[in-house]
């Protein structure tokens, strides 16, 4: 029984292999595998598939846009004056809770 079921399912896949790009059901399949809904796994792929059909790029590769259009914005944050003084006020309030602790 589980050899027909096999044997019908490579089958099937066999035919509708071109139908679309080998990964595109990679990440709702997972999805379906790894939560048991068939309505996540449906709307995962829906999204994806409207995030493509509008910008022309599939969710992937609008993120690599975006990371790549923002490397430095990390070495501003670091150097800014802003972020040292919140670091400076974070290590005055840590201090004082440790030592009111103790």
């Amino acid at each position: 029984m589980i050899q027909k079921k096999l044997i019908l399912g490579l089958f099937i896949l066999s035919f509708l292999n071109a139908c679309g790009a080998p990964t595109a059901m990679l990440g709702p399949v997972y999805t379906f595998t790894s939560t048991g809904s068939l309505t996540q796994a449906g709307m995962t792929f829906g999204s994806n598939e409207l995030i493509t059909s509008y910008t022309g790029k599939t969710p992937i590769e609008n993120l690599e846009e975006i990371t790549s259009n923002n490397k430095n914005i990390h070495k501003k944050t670091l150097k800014s004056d802003d972020f040292h003084q919140l670091v400076k006020i974070r290590f005055k309030k840590t201090r004082e809770k440790i030592k009111l602790s103790n």
